[in-house]
């Protein structure tokens, strides 16, 4: 009997929580299942999720920032079809394919005319793992200095120049060459370039924990003195990139020029992980320096031609949809419509970003009520309140969003760069109901803190059987 994945899929459609909890991440699982985000989606197209019933679901989270171009584009579809059509040769390694040929020179006509050179990999923290050893290759120095607050990856490099001590917890030892500044301190920055042992500076243009970035030439003025004590500049351009923030790169708002960049997420249109290194062919030359070391970075998958396939596909909507452009003009009206809340929700702090890729500051609101709501929830936990507003926003009106980061009192947004009128007037209006809503005190507040306070005595209890059997 032949393998049949429709049928497979159509008979076990259902089972995924079940499934995830037995043989992949049970606690995952009660988390969602605790704040119901445990939907059963069964398809995916362009800005929207839909269930069994057919109800769709306005996806504002695209995938952590994965589908730049909306779930399930036909012409990236059409690629991988026309991909396995041509019965390709693939990873042969020791050749040099057409596909991926073709789409670094595509991704370089895209970028500063000073990177000259690409490496493919598999994902986001693959391609900061390549940055941290090319620059450290290209300068002879060890030291890499990253912002607080940052995120850059899991893996042992990436998790190690992360500034976030949440993912760090329970994995130490980190990298010992390693140090961070605050996001506009250039004295501190200064400091350390003058020890002359910086191999590079490696930010995120624009940070994917909190959405923030510098109001001031904190970059400009960053990027002069690194070249001037003979460190690198590296961009992480992971999440930012590939239209996100409006312009093709983030680092653009700034008009910076620098050595290194790292892509991922959309880069592939969220059908196969791709990711990729692109710097100055003078640095590239410092890793595969001789004929012996013409493989001394490599990766097996990162050239294959799916991904290859997928990145061209990818490109070419990007830019003949003119999705760049519409994420400037979308995200100043996004920004816009949920700013002009702040004079009727008091909770509101702030709404700042870039393009799509937008985040919404909570702080604590005057009203007795809602005071009083606010610093219960904090007891519970510092970034239990921005639950508050996304839960609602998923159960009542079937739009997906997220925290920024942990024990923050902020959501980000990450639509799909596609989205029109119609899904910014939707958001915002569920977002103005769910913030109402809020206001119902306890109501949803003491659910939402009953379910987490009975999770965590859940969880003591299970320790506590632990250690006394």
């Amino acid at each position: 009997m032949s393998f049949d994945l429709k049928n497979l899929v159509a008979t076990r459609m259902g089972e995924n929580y079940q499934l995830h909890g037995q043989h992949l991440n049970p606690t995952l699982v009660e988390v969602l299942r605790i704040t119901g985000f445990d939907k059963v989606y069964v398809r995916a197209e362009g800005a929207y999720l839909y269930d069994a019933a057919g109800h769709e679901y306005l996806d504002f989270l695209s995938g952590y920032g994965v589908f730049n171009m909306g779930r399930n584009h036909p012409i990236v579809k059409k690629a991988i079809r026309d991909t396995l059509d041509l019965d390709l040769p693939n990873m042969v390694q020791l050749d040099c394919s057409l596909l991926s040929g073709l789409l670094a020179e595509a991704l370089l006509k895209k970028s500063p005319s000073h990177l000259e050179a690409v490496f493919f990999c598999n994902s986001g923290t693959e391609a900061i793992e390549g940055a941290i050893k090319f620059a450290r290759a290209a300068t002879g120095r060890s030291k890499i200095i990253s912002l607080k607050g940052c995120y850059h990856g899991l893996s042992y490099g990436s998790l190690s120049v992360t500034g976030n001590a949440n993912f760090q917890e329970g994995f130490g030892p980190f990298l010992v060459d390693v140090a961070r500044v605050r996001l506009g301190d250039l004295h501190a920055l200064e400091r350390l370039l003058e020890k002359g042992d910086v191999a590079a500076f490696l930010f995120e243009p624009v940070q994917g924990k909190g959405v923030n970035f510098p109001r001031d030439d904190f970059y400009p003025k960053a990027q002069a003195l690194c070249h001037s004590h003979g460190a690198l500049v590296i961009c992480d351009e992971v999440q930012s990139g590939m239209g996100r923030t409006g312009k093709w790169w983030a680092f653009q708002h700034w008009d910076l020029e620098p050595d290194i960049i790292t892509v991922a997420k959309s880069l592939s249109g969220g059908f196969v992980p791709c990711g990729a290194i692109l710097t100055k062919r003078a640095i590239y030359q410092k890793v595969f320096s001789r004929l012996d070391r013409a493989v001394v970075h490599s990766s097996t998958f990162g050239r294959n031609n799916l991904a290859m396939a997928c990145g061209l596909a990818a490109l070419d909507v990007l830019e003949n949809e003119k999705l760049i452009e519409n994420s400037a003009i979308m995200g100043q009206k996004l920004l816009e419509e949920l700013d002009a809340l702040r004079a009727k929700h008091s909770l509101i702090r702030e709404v700042r970003g870039k393009g799509l890729m937008i985040a919404i500051e909570f702080q604590e609101p005057p009203q007795t009520g809602l005071k009083l709501a606010w610093r219960i929830m904090h007891r519970i936990d510092h970034g239990l309140f921005a639950q508050l507003v996304i839960v609602p926003l998923l159960s009542r009106h079937r739009v997906l969003t997220q925290v920024a980061g942990h024990n923050m009192d902020v959501i980000k947004i990450l639509p799909p760069l596609i989205i029109t009128e119609r899904e910014i007037e939707y958001f915002v209006k569920a977002f103005d109901e769910a913030l109402q809503g809020c206001r119902q005190f306890p109501g949803p507040i003491l659910e939402l803190a009953r379910n987490t306070a009975l999770r965590r005595l859940k969880g003591k209890d299970h320790h506590a059987n632990g250690r006394a059997s």
